[in-house]
This record gives structure tokens, sequence and C-alpha cells, in this order.
């Protein structure tokens, strides 16, 4: 019994930290298997770019197939774990299934990797059927990874509206993932990783710099950011989007 309640406890902790100091990652995965709840038992799913699956146990009550291009290092996969089963290795823009093959269509953080991103929607219109659902999501901005496949920095919700509207999509929902304030937290970390001494072998001397920093930068400031974030009505610099449509019949 009351190793069942540390246990529950150390979870709960785990979110909640995660919540804070890993928040981009942890909303998507919580919203990605909140609509994965909404699909209907045995829909047919594929997950487009989907690297290592981590998505495909929140599918597990459909018939969940994957794609990918099969281009990255396994280090530059979420989880740093390889690719998961791939049942369809090609490029985005020329997936080998007929068309409307698919119920939903599931594409997360991908499309900033495609050279020719609008012709990748249009391609996911092809394969899903009429009626099916689109869950999409991409960063509005962030760094360069998973290099030399990263071509944009990111995708507005005027950029969304528009393409998926004339690529055959009605009903559209866009929700940011977080804030400034959140967008702040996630930089301020960043901002401590690239001041430690490790990085460009910086002198010995650098170490009380850093150490003394770490405290707000590493930790305060990310809380204090997450608190503050409920304040941004606006949401413009937010980390990236969270996008649903559906294919018009």
């Amino acid at each position: 019994m009351i190793q069942g309640f540390i246990t529950k406890m150390a979870r709960v902790i785990r979110r909640a930290w995660r919540a804070v100091f890993d928040f981009n990652q942890y909303q998507r995965d919580r919203w990605v298997e909140a609509q994965a709840a909404k699909v209907a038992p045995n829909s047919r799913i594929l997950d487009v770019g989907a690297g290592s699956c981590p998505y495909r146990s929140f599918f597990a009550h459909c018939e969940y197939r994957a794609h990918d291009f099969g281009q990255l290092q396994p280090e530059q996969l979420l989880g740093r774990s390889g690719y998961g089963v791939i049942d369809y290795l090609s490029d985005i823009v020329s997936i080998p299934v007929p068309d409307a093959s698919f119920d939903v269509i599931l594409c997360t953080e991908v499309i900033e990797h495609v050279v020719e991103p609008i012709r990748a929607i249009h391609e996911l219109a092809r394969i899903l059927r009429p009626g099916g659902w689109l869950i999409l999501t991409a960063p509005l901005g962030s760094g360069l990874h998973q290099e030399p496949h990263h071509f944009y920095g990111g995708y507005t919700p005027h950029w969304y509206n528009k393409v998926l509207a004339e690529a055959g999509f009605e009903r559209i929902a866009i929700e940011p993932n977080g804030g400034f304030f959140k967008h702040y937290g996630q930089e301020s970390q960043r901002f401590a990783s690239l001041l430690a001494p490790h990085r460009g072998r910086r002198h010995v001397l650098w170490v009380p710099v850093w150490l003394l920093s770490l405290p707000w930068f590493a930790f305060i400031c990310p809380l204090w950011a997450h608190l503050l974030d409920k304040i941004d009505s606006d949401k413009a610099f937010t980390v990236g989007y969270h996008v649903t449509a559906v294919r018009r019949s």
C-alpha cells in the first residue's frame, strides 16, 4: 500500500515537473492523447513522420499504421531510441497508399522538415477519407534541429487557415501551445544550458558565474513564467500550434 502511494506521488511529481520544465513536449503529448481518445474504435490511422512512434499506444483502439522518410539518426528522434515499426517508407509528398485510405491522419512536428509543406498538406488530404480527421502540430519558432532536414522556422494560424482550406479541409481549430511567458521560460533554460562551463571550453573562472546564474535561469524563471502565462491572452509568441481539421465531404 505504501509502495503504491509512493509510486503514485512520484508520477504526480514527475508530471508537475514536466508541465513546467518540459511543457512544450508535455502539453503536446497530453493534447495528442486527448485527440486520440475522441477517435472511434477500429478507425484506420496513419501517423505521418512517425519516427520512434511515441503515440502508438494512444491509438491502441485503432488500426494504427506509421509512415516516415527514414533518414534521421537515432539521436535525432524523440527518445533517442531509433525508429519504431514503419509501415510506409517514402517521401511525405508521395505516400504509397490509395486515395481516402485513412480515417485519421496524425502529423506532429514534421512539416517544418519538409521542403514543400503545402504539397505535403495536399497529400495528407488525398489519403484522408471525406469527413476524416487531421491532427497536426508544428512549431511557430524553433532553433535548428534534425539537421540538415530543417527548412522552416514555423507556421502561423493564417498559414493553417489558408493552406488547409485550399487543400479541402474545414472546421479548422488552432490552439497555441502556451504563450509568451512559457516560451520565455523555455528559452531561459536554454540560456542556462548555453552558459554551462563545458560549452565552448570556457575558462574555469567561468564556473562561479554559471553557478550564480543557474538557479534563476534554470529553475526560478521557468516556474515564474509558467505561473504568469495565464495573463497572456494573445499568445502571439507561442512555441507552436496544435491543429485539427476535417476533410470536406
